[in-house]
């Protein structure tokens, strides 16, 4: 429950006046005191928002993606900022989950956060090992995310979430992590909802819609690539829009299965969007790197607009595209 104080102006004096507004929302079996979390990928593998936000008031700390070995990344330039957002080919740089677990998950911990890891592989195997040697993390270690979706090692020809069949096999094979699982999956195919059935099918809790889109820029003097691995992810306000589409997608055919929303998020009407067409929480990515407290304020942001909507709960927005559709203004709850 959080309580925000707002100031109004009678005859000349100012008064406070305390309103409430329920921030709890439950993912599948994992209840979060708030919607909005960091995305994979944006805040490191530990504390680094630390020293800008205070890391317990958020939902959850989602980390970069680790796979069960240490792995270099892509040949930098990493990330090149695109009309619209960024572009990145980071290539899931990382130090391996037996190292993330001993030397940077403890002080995260510290902080008070509800940790959620991210992990990939080259293969089911791979996610297989990262995900049982997360079976003796800590209990802050709340949920699992899979992420079957990263473009920038697979190729566009072999991504896990563009095949259905592929991203059932790597949830299912995630069992040993002992936690709820949460499949991350790609823009980037007409698939979305035989994948999303999929892998709900194999054992996921949730689904989070969506990481990034296939893209590409050139330097305008040299003519080549901006980021040295070639293509990349393209990450902000330009593909909010696709995010809200294929949450209300997933969303029409699929009623009852839990969405994470991503995808542009840079204020929490962005925020409030993506829960309005189906999303139960919302991650913050590429905002975080031009401002790294971009969640704390969207986080504020959204229960202002819960507020201006009239709605009691940020768990009511979930879903409430179509009572707004039939009425603009939605009874109070």
């Amino acid at each position: 429950m959080v309580m925000r104080r707002r100031r109004f102006v009678r005859r000349g004096e100012a008064m406070v006046v305390d309103e409430m507004i329920d921030t709890a929302v439950d993912v599948g079996s994992v209840r979060l005191a708030s919607p909005i979390m960091t995305a994979s990928g944006t805040a490191g593998y530990g504390t680094e928002l630390g020293a800008y936000i205070d890391l317990s008031q958020l939902g959850a700390v989602v980390t970069k993606s680790i796979a069960h070995f240490e792995w270099p990344g892509n040949p930098s330039p990493r990330v090149a900022g695109v009309r619209g957002g960024m572009i990145n080919a980071v290539g899931l740089q990382g130090p391996g989950v037996d190292r993330w677990i001993t030397d940077y998950l403890p002080p995260l911990l510290d902080t008070g956060a509800a940790v959620v890891c991210s992990i990939w592989g080259r293969s089911v195997e791979d996610y297989r090992l990262a995900a049982d040697a997360l079976a003796k993390a800590p209990a802050g270690v709340i949920a699992v995310e899979v992420n079957l979706s990263c473009p920038n090692l697979e190729g566009r020809g072999s991504i896990f979430a563009h095949d259905a069949a592929l991203s059932a096999a790597v949830v299912a094979a995630t069992e040993g992590c002992a936690r709820p699982r949460w499949a991350k999956l790609s823009p980037n195919t007409d698939r979305l909802i035989d994948v999303a059935s999929a892998v709900m099918a194999s054992g996921a809790e949730a689904v989070t819609l969506v990481n990034t889109v296939l893209g590409m820029a050139l330097d305008r003097t040299t003519l080549q690539p901006v980021l040295g691995n070639g293509g990349g992810g393209l990450s902000g306000p330009a593909i909010h829009p696709v995010a809200v589409r294929a949450i209300a997608d997933v969303r029409a055919a699929l009623p009852d299965i839990p969405i994470i929303g991503a995808g542009g998020v840079e204020s929490g009407w962005d925020a409030a969007e993506l829960m309005a067409v189906g999303a139960s929480a919302v991650q913050v990515g590429s905002a975080n790197f031009a401002d790294p407290r971009a969640t704390s304020r969207i986080q504020i942001e959204l229960v202002e607009e819960a507020r201006r909507l009239r709605f009691g709960s940020l768990a009511t927005l979930t879903n409430a595209m179509s009572t707004a559709f039939h009425d603009p203004r939605p009874t109070p709850r």
